[in-house]
């Protein structure tokens, strides 16, 4: 009798088991810096001028004679890998390392990258329950921030002979590159 019991147990406690939720291994995905006590902890990692930021605002462009509905633009999501932003604008817009250090990214209808750049090596790691975007060329160790006299961070690739804006490379701080999962729509026509 006990056996019958457990026989018909079982299949209704499966039945009541939440399902397994169904994970996207390389989502699209936003950055956020962690640096514990320092002034880039938690901050948001923002495209503009065709670099990265944390601090200041995303700058992104949408010609409304050609989109009826333009994206908001307001968040800089990168695609999935992190080798691209995510986009809606023809052709995408590549992300790379510059030869002086600097995360950049391409202008939009242009796939012009400066001699000497990266385009390999960005990467996005998934984990639990933090993903990672990281760049491991050149001996680089990941990003850092480096300030500016705007009261922002330029994001470099963490290596000693970064050109940054300060001109000392110790003026800059190691981060790590919290990646988070977007849902949703394509954020931005293109990032400006």
């Amino acid at each position: 009798m006990k056996a019958f019991f457990a026989t018909l147990a079982l299949p209704l406690l499966a039945a009541a088991a939440p399902a397994p939720q169904a994970t996207d291994a390389n989502p699209p995905f936003s950055v956020m810096a962690i640096r514990s006590a320092s002034p880039i902890h938690y901050m948001q990692m923002n495209a503009a001028g065709q670099k990265f930021w944390l601090g200041g605002k995303t700058s992104s462009y949408c010609p409304t004679e050609v989109v009826q509905d333009c994206p908001p633009g307001n968040q800089t999501v990168l695609a999935p890998g992190g080798n691209a932003l995510d986009v809606e604008v023809p052709g995408g817009q590549q992300v790379y390392v510059a030869p002086s250090g600097a995360l950049s990214f391409t202008q939009a209808h242009s796939a012009n990258i400066p001699p000497g750049s990266a385009v390999g090596g960005l990467t996005y790691q998934p984990g639990q329950p933090w993903s990672h975007y990281t760049f491991n060329g050149w001996g680089a160790s990941g990003f850092m921030a480096c300030p500016t006299s705007d009261n922002r961070w330029q994001v470099f690739a963490a290596m000693k002979n970064a050109t940054v804006p300060s001109g000392n490379v110790s003026d800059c701080l190691g981060f790590s590159a919290m990646a988070l999962p977007y849902k949703g729509e394509v954020p931005a026509w293109q990032y400006a």
